[in-house]
């Protein structure tokens, strides 16, 4: 399953979190499930440190290509440079799955 469907399910089903400030707060409080940055933010340093920060928390986090695509998954009219996952909803399998996949030697995870 793409990403994008895991996180559009997750925000119908579950609950999300939107942009960086809102992403960070969520890792550091512990209650994201997981963690969406796009690769084409610019500058770069405004979502350098979610990699950082979820791999001390042990949350497995992902680079997506598009913060467009990003913000659409996310219900958004506007793009977004990352989403976090609270609640994973009816979405949690596929979440899991994909843990699993990038664990197993993917290079979208971060960690």
């Amino acid at each position: 399953m793409d990403i994008y469907n895991i996180i559009e399910k997750a925000r119908k089903t579950g609950k999300i979190d939107k942009g960086t400030n809102e992403v960070t707060k969520a890792i550091e409080r512990g209650v994201a499930k997981a963690v969406f940055y796009a690769s084409d933010v610019n500058p770069k340093e405004i979502v350098q440190h979610l990699g950082i920060i979820s791999k001390e928390k042990n949350i497995p986090s992902f680079e997506v290509d598009s913060k467009q695509k990003l913000g659409i998954a996310a219900g958004i009219s506007v793009s977004t440079s990352s989403i976090a996952i609270i609640d994973a909803g009816d979405s949690q399998k596929e979440l899991n799955g994909l843990k699993i996949e990038t664990t197993n030697g993917g290079e979208k995870e971060s960690e």
